[in-house]
C-alpha cells in the first residue's frame, strides 16, 4: 500500500505509559501508515488526556488536518464533556475529504454524533494503545484485529463473517450499520447527539457491567422504542464481569433470553467486536446487508467508490474480515 496519513490523537483518557504508544507508532509504520502523534497526545489533567479544552482543540486540529485516518490512543472516559461544543460541520467535512475516524468504547460518542449532526460515516475499530501497543508478552497484535484494520483503511474491507447461535437460518436484512458501546450509547439517550435510526442494524458492546447491568440498559434502549425500530441486533463481548453469590445461574444469556421476549427484532450474539484483542471493523453509518446461513452470518457493505479508485489492485468483491475462529 502507498503510504497511507494516521495521525493518534488523545479525546478521552490519558495514555498511561509513552511505551505503549512508540511501540504502536512503530508497528503502524510497518503496515504502511504515515504515523504522526497529535501535539497533546500525551497530555494529562487528573484522568482525562489533558483538560477539555485542550482535547477539544486536539479534535479540531485533527479534523482540519483531515488525515486518511484518525486513531484514538485510547477511550476511558472524556468524550461525553465536549459534545455539546464539537465543531461536527468541520469533523463532518474531515470525513468527505477522506479521513476514517477510528476508535470504540469511549469514542461511540464522537462516532454517533457525527451521524446524528454530519450522517457522516466512521469506523468502529481498533484504538493505538490496547490494540497495537500491546507488548509481545502481553500477546502483541491480533492478526484478524490487524488484518481487518489494514484492510478497512485501504478501502477493500466489504464484509464480515462470524458465528452466531443457533436459530436464525435464513434471516436477512437491510439498513444502517450503529452502535458501539452500551453504556456510552444510553448515556446518549434524550440528547440531539444519539442518531435516529429506523431499520437499522444495531451492534452494542461493553465491559465489566455485569449482566444485569447489561439486561437494565438493553431494556431501557427496548423501552424507549428503539430496539423494536431495528432490523437486527448483533452483540459482541460483554466480558469482565464477576458472578455474584446471589446470581443463582443468572448470567448474560439468561439476560439475552429475557430481552427476547421484549422485543420483536432479531438478537444474534457471536461479533467479534469489544474489549478483546480479536476485534473486527465495522462502518458506523453505512447500509449493510445481513445475511445468515445456519450458523454464519456475513454481512457485508459498499465502500465509498471515491476510495476504491485509489485502489485499482482491489478485488472486484472486495475483503471480508473472518473473526470465526474468534468465538
Amino acid at each position: 500500500m502507498s503510504s497511507t496519513s494516521l495521525t493518534i490523537f488523545s479525546p478521552a483518557g490519558a495514555v498511561p505509559k509513552a511505551q505503549l504508544l512508540k511501540r504502536a507508532v512503530k508497528r503502524l509504520g510497518k503496515l504502511g501508515f504515515a504515523v504522526s502523534l497529535d501535539e497533546a497526545v500525551l497530555e494529562k489533567h487528573q484522568r482525562f488526556a489533558g483538560d477539555d479544552e485542550t482535547r477539544l482543540a486536539a479534535l479540531h486540529r485533527v479534523a482540519a488536518a483531515a488525515p486518511s485516518v484518525a486513531m484514538a490512543s485510547r477511550g476511558g472516559y472524556g468524550m461525553t464533556r465536549l459534545l455539546d461544543r464539537i465543531d461536527w460541520a468541520l469533523l463532518a467535512k474531515s470525513v468527505e475529504q477522506g479521513t476514517r475516524w477510528v476508535g470504540l468504547s469511549d469514542l461511540t460518542s464522537l462516532q454517533l454524533g457525527l451521524l446524528a449532526h454530519g450522517k457522516a460515516q466512521s469506523w468502529a475499530g481498533p484504538m493505538a494503545c490496547g490494540d497495537f501497543g500491546r507488548s509481545d508478552k502481553d500477546g502483541g497484535v491480533d492478526d484478524v484485529t490487524q488484518d481487518c484494520f489494514v484492510e478497512a483503511m485501504n478501502g477493500m474491507l466489504e464484509a464480515v463473517g462470524f458465528r452466531c447461535e443457533k436459530g436464525f437460518d435464513g434471516l436477512e436484512a437491510r439498513g444502517t450499520l450503529w452502535g458501539g458501546n452500551l453504556s456510552v450509547l444510553n448515556s446518549l439517550l434524550g440528547t440531539k447527539h444519539l442518531p435516529k435510526i429506523k431499520g437499522g442494524v444495531l451492534f452494542l458492546e461493553d465491559i465489566n457491567e455485569h449482566p444485569y447491568r447489561v439486561e437494565r440498559q438493553l431494556l431501557q434502549l427496548a423501552q424507549a422504542g428503539i430496539l423494536d425500530a431495528q432490523k437486527a441486533i448483533l452483540l459482541g463481548d460483554f466480558s469482565g464481569w464477576r458472578k455474584q453469590p446471589n446470581d443463582r445461574g443468572y448470567d448474560l444469556k439468561a439476560a439475552i433470553a429475557a430481552l427476547r421476549a421484549h422485543t420483536k427484532t432479531p438478537i444474534l450474539t457471536g461479533l467479534p467486536f469489544g474489549h478483546v484483542d480479536t476485534k473486527v471493523c465495522l462502518p458506523v453509518g453505512a447500509t449493510v446487508e445481513l445475511y445468515v446461513q445456519g450458523r454464519d452470518v456475513l454481512m457485508g457493505w459498499q465502500n465509498d467508490p471515491k476510495l476504491q479508485h485509489q485502489h485499482a489492485h482491489m478485488h472486484v468483491e472486495g475483503e471480508v474480515c473472518d473473526g470465526h475462529h474468534a468465538h
